[in-house]
């Protein structure tokens, strides 16, 4: 639910305009208010779970996004929803560590593999879930239900988690505050900067305060507090220590990639479904099923091969395949591309996927001593936020200045297009998608660059 949260808004923007007499900056900031919140303290809520137990962690933040969820469900105001998104986010950024943290301290090195790729194919699923499941429930009970439906969910969730869950043993230990404040402001605002950068052409936002300038306080404070993770001696929030783990940096740079290339893949594709093809939302995110359904099929018995063979394997192959998945996909956005050819591009699609999630986050936390198991949960889910972050903005870049190329300066934004509805005039038709499909090509390249660091992840220590 935290994941399908992350996109099951962008499907409600006309609905949300209509029901609050909002204009698209404001609805889009239902959705900018949620990621920036989930974001920022990943890497602090990571390490409370270490302090205060994963399970007590993950029970708090459970009842904080339950509870913002019928909030979210009962605003009134625009303005009183991307509060209410904020405080969501805010209670997914506590839980999300604590459940990657939980598998690792759970089960044994020789059998993380099955339990992460569960973990991991759950991302997958989202990417769909999010906008099939938005449409239904705008289409059929009202947008206040995307939010309504995480009461009932949150509320299981929780007896669940209190049954079932079991009490981990907490490190006492004290906090590393200047490094809250430093990861927290340096996270802020760079994270700001770039989800704001296009709408502000990249200047200013508002008085001195410019997209640049927290772009450089967020990169500086950043710097220092790297600098003072490597000072402090007493319980740094984010101990470097963890990097000397070959197969966690590698790990995190692969996630990085992953992120940027699920998340802008989808912008561009989702816009030729509807713009293009003229589905509807609901029909448009369905045109990728396939992908999701290979995803939960695979999932086991991905798990099992990744505690058996060198992750260098099945990551490398994993990461080459949704390069060329992509790629495929970008060869397919034409106008008259057959159905079943994009459905099969689906399933190749969700078949590489599921060989990227498993071996990556299992191969991040395969070596980490437990006391450091939320640190490093903190640490990779961070790395994945700012991966989808950058993949957002800059497929929003590279998608307008494609447009332009190919239907002048004029041409509108395609989140306006998008939210405006409806299909594109015939002659637009070829060279609107071959604009996106052109677009498509930026997240392809990325994942390569993630590919190369899986090519050097050495051999854990339980196949040695």
């Amino acid at each position: 639910m935290i994941l399908v949260d992350s996109t099951i808004v962008s499907i409600a923007t006309p609905a949300l305009m209509r029901a609050f007499g909002a204009d698209i900056t404001a609805v889009l900031w239902v959705t900018s208010s949620y990621l920036l919140a989930y974001a920022v303290p990943l890497l602090i809520t990571g390490r409370l779970g270490d302090r205060y137990g994963p399970k007590r962690m993950y029970q708090s933040g459970l009842v904080v996004f339950t509870l913002a969820s019928l909030w979210c469900g009962l605003s009134g105001s625009i303005g009183m929803l991307i509060a209410a998104r904020a405080v969501q986010g805010f209670g997914a950024a506590m839980m999300t560590p604590q459940t990657m943290a939980v598998i690792t301290r759970t089960f044994p090195a020789d059998r993380r593999g099955s339990a992460m790729a569960l973990w991991g194919a759950t991302a997958g699923v989202a990417t769909l879930v999010g906008p099939v499941l938005g449409g239904v429930l705008i289409d059929h009970l009202g947008w206040e239900w995307i939010f309504f439906v995480n009461v009932p969910v949150g509320v299981l969730a929780f007896v669940l988690a209190w049954r079932l869950v079991p009490r981990l043993p907490t490190h006492a230990r004290s906090f590393d505050w200047v490094g809250v404040v430093l990861s927290a402001f340096g996270l802020f605002c760079g994270v700001f900067a770039i989800q704001e950068g296009e709408s502000h052409d990249w200047g200013t936002i508002y008085g001195p305060i410019s997209v640049p300038l927290l772009l450089g306080l967020g990169t500086v404070s950043l710097v220092v507090f790297v600098w003072w993770q490597s000072r402090t001696t007493r319980d740094p929030l984010v101990p470097l220590s963890l990097f000397r783990d070959r197969n966690f940096s590698l790990a995190n740079i692969g996630i990085t990639t992953v992120g940027f290339t699920i998340t802008a893949m989808m912008f561009p594709f989702t816009i030729y479904a509807q713009l293009v093809r003229g589905l509807s939302p609901t029909m448009a995110a369905l045109l990728l099923a396939p992908q999701a359904v290979m995803s939960i099929l695979l999932a086991r018995p991905v798990g099992r091969l990744v505690d058996r063979t060198h992750p260098r394997v099945l990551g490398g192959i994993g990461l080459f395949g949704l390069s060329m998945s992509v790629l495929l996909l970008a060869w397919l956005m034409r106008p008259d591309s057959p159905t079943w050819a994009i459905l099969l591009a689906a399933v190749v699609l969700g078949a590489t996927s599921s060989l990227v999630w498993g071996p990556l986050s299992t191969s991040a936390n395969r070596n980490l001593p437990m006391a450091l198991a939320g640190a490093g949960a903190g640490v990779y889910n961070t790395t994945r936020q700012m991966g989808s972050v950058l993949g957002s903005a800059a497929i929003a870049v590279l998608m307008a200045s494609r447009l332009s190329a190919h239907l002048g300066a004029g041409a509108a934004s395609a989140g306006e297009m998008q939210a405006g509805g409806g299909g594109l005039p015939a002659p637009l038709l070829e060279p609107f998608a071959r604009a996106l499909a052109e677009s498509m090509l930026l997240p392809a390249a990325v994942v390569l660059v993630g590919w190369v660091a899986t090519l050097f992840f050495e051999k854990p220590r339980h196949l040695r």
